[in-house]
């Protein structure tokens, strides 16, 4: 039986935020599900989404043993949303910097206008980041100008991580060849969607920095994700993709 619409959002630590989004995406329509995947967060976020679960069937958990990082979490989230036949499959944070409201929007492209993935773009049209500090935000788009020429991929957010995908679209993704576990990771999924001639498309979107909890951001992702880019433009120089 094919279904609809599944939601997959990594957590770490989120059990200031966890009700209220999983509330809010299970409002934008009943073709929307949920996927929480868990690193064994401390404060209890997956004890809560198990509570959730019992009463709604639209609501699912994978409790992984320790803090394994957000790529390999997408990549599990992934292959769950496959096997359980899932027409759309998107990625988002559990922080409400990305409006569960665009969900809608995506699944639309997606459904109606045949794209492969959309985007939620923050740089699209101008820049629509709300409550960073000048330093990080300048980080982030200058990050994503290096990636776009590096990479060849023309996209303005190359490291967003609000979108939605057809279920054809990850079946032609090599999850082997994935090996960012940071924001990284995100770079990677455009470069192989894009190299792959799917139909892609960017939204813009407004992102608002996390409501509460805790950035997850730290140096050594930002080294993963420099070293990343260097390699994925030498795997395009050669096409080894």
């Amino acid at each position: 039986m094919i279904r609809d619409s599944l939601v997959i959002i990594p957590t770490y630590n989120e059990n200031e935020n966890i009700k209220a989004i999983i509330r809010e995406v299970l409002s934008q329509g009943k073709e929307f599900e949920i996927l929480i995947v868990d690193d064994n967060s401390p404060d209890g976020t997956s004890k809560i989404v198990r509570q959730l679960a019992e009463k709604d069937e639209r609501i699912h958990l994978i409790e992984r043993e320790g803090k394994a990082g957000l790529g390999s979490a997408y990549i599990e989230g992934f292959k769950w949303a496959l096997k359980g036949n899932y027409e759309f499959i998107y990625e988002m944070d559990a922080d409400f910097s990305h409006n569960p409201s665009n969900l809608p929007i995506i699944r639309k492209c997606l459904n109606e206008e045949g794209f492969d993935l959309v985007i939620g773009s923050r740089y699209k049209d101008g820049i629509n980041v709300i409550n960073w500090p000048i330093s990080r935000l300048i980080l982030s788009y200058t990050a994503n100008l290096f990636a776009k020429h590096i990479t060849g991929v023309p996209l303005s957010d190359l490291t967003s991580g609000f979108k939605g995908f057809r279920r054809r679209a990850l079946e032609c993704i090599d999850f082997n060849k994935i090996d960012a576990d940071g924001y990284g990771f995100q770079i990677e999924i455009h470069f192989y969607s894009y190299w792959n001639n799917l139909r892609i498309k960017e939204i813009p979107i407004i992102f608002v920095d996390r409501r509460s909890g805790h950035s997850k951001m730290s140096k050594s992702i930002v080294w993963e994700a420099f070293w990343l880019v260097w390699k994925l433009g030498f795997r395009r120089l050669f096409k080894v993709i």
